[in-house]
C-alpha cells in the first residue's frame, strides 16, 4: 500500500511513500520528496521526516544510545511490568488488553506513538496481517532495532523517524493510535497527545500505557529522584484530566501497582 504523509515543511503538500519501504524483508533506500522539492531519505526501510534535532532530557537521550536499543525490550520491556505492577504480569497478558481496546480490522491503518522497537505495532500486524501499521520515533537507534524485530517477525510495518509533537500526517489518518511508556518520557506531553488527537478519526481509539504516581513513601522517594532526568509522574485523576483537555474521553481503565492502562476516545 503506498502510504501519504503531510511535508513537515510545507503543511499542505503531501508525499508519496513507496510501498516498498514497508517489505521489511528487502533493505529499501531512495529519497522522496513533496511537490515543493523538500527531499527526505530513506535508509535501510527507515523514512527519515525529522527536519531539525530538538533538545532532549537525560532520559530521551538515553534513547540514542544502541545500547539501550538493544536491551530494551529483550531486558526491559519483558519485565517491566511485572516488576511495575508488583504481580506477574506478562508481555501476553499486556498483548491480551491491547487486543481487546483495539479490534484491528483488514485495511484499518494504526499508529505507534514514540515506538521503540515497535511492539505494539509488531503485535496489531500479527492480529491482523491486511491491517497497515506505522510507527514513529526521534531515535534511529530504536528503529533500527525495530526493523530488525519486525523483519524477525515477519510483520511489515511503516517505519518512520519523526517529532511526535509535530506530527508528519493529515487529520484522521488513523483508526487506531497506540502508545506503551512514552507519555512518562515526553517533555511536551499535551502538544503529543493534541497531535494524537489530530490524527485520529472520530471512531477511532488511543490505547494508553503509562506510569502513575505510586502511593507508597519509598516508591514517592524513587520518582521523585527520577523527576530530574526528565520522567514525570501523574495521578490517575490528573493523567485523565491531561487527557481530557487533549480532546479524548476515557472509555476504559485498568490499574495494577503504578502501571495504567487506558481506552480513550477522541471526543
Amino acid at each position: 500500500m503506498k502510504f501519504v504523509v503531510r511535508s513537515p515543511i510545507y503543511d499542505s503538500e503531501e508525499i508519496a511513500l513507496p510501498a516498498e519501504a514497508t517489505n521489511l524483508a528487502k533493505p529499501f533506500n531512495g529519497t522522496v520528496c513533496s511537490a515543493k522539492g523538500d527531499e527526505y531519505k530513506i535508509k535501510n526501510n527507515i523514512v527519515d521526516l525529522l527536519t531539525e534535532e530538538k533538545s532532549y532530557t537525560l532520559a530521551q537521550s538515553t534513547n540514542h544510545w544502541k545500547l539501550t536499543a538493544s536491551m530494551y525490550e529483550d531486558i526491559w520491556r519483558v519485565r517491566s511490568l511485572s516488576l511495575l505492577t508488583g504481580e506477574p504480569f506478562p508481555v501476553e497478558k499486556e498483548q491480551q488488553l491491547l487486543h481487546k481496546w483495539i479490534d484491528t480490522k483488514p485495511g484499518n491503518k494504526y499508529l505507534d506513538v514514540g515506538c521503540s522497537t515497535c511492539l505494539y505495532a509488531r503485535l496489531l500486524k500479527k492480529a491482523e496481517p491486511k491491517s497497515f501499521q506505522v510507527a514513529i520515533d526521534f531515535s534511529t537507534a530504536m528503529l533500527e532495532e525495530a526493523r530488525l524485530k519486525a523483519e524477525a517477525d515477519q510483520a511489515d510495518v511503516l517505519l518512520i523517524r519523526a517529532d511526535a509533537r509535530e506530527m508528519p500526517f493529515f487529520a484522521k489518518t488513523f483508526d487506531g493510535v497506540v502508545m506503551g511508556g512514552t507519555l512518562n518520557e515526553l517533555t511536551d506531553e499535551l502538544k503529543v497527545l493534541y497531535e494524537c488527537r489530530r490524527v485520529i478519526k472520530k471512531n477511532g481509539v488511543l490505547f494508553m500505557m503509562h506510569l502513575i504516581q505510586s502511593e507508597s513513601w519509598y516508591g514517592k522517594v524513587l520518582q521523585n529522584s527520577a523527576g530530574w532526568s526528565g520522567i514525570k509522574f501523574w495521578t490517575v485523576e490528573q493523567s485523565n484530566e491531561l487527557f481530557e483537555r487533549a480532546g479524548f474521553r476515557m472509555e476504559d481503565q485498568m490499574t495494577k501497582g503504578i502501571v495504567c492502562f487506558t481506552k480513550l476516545r477522541p471526543v
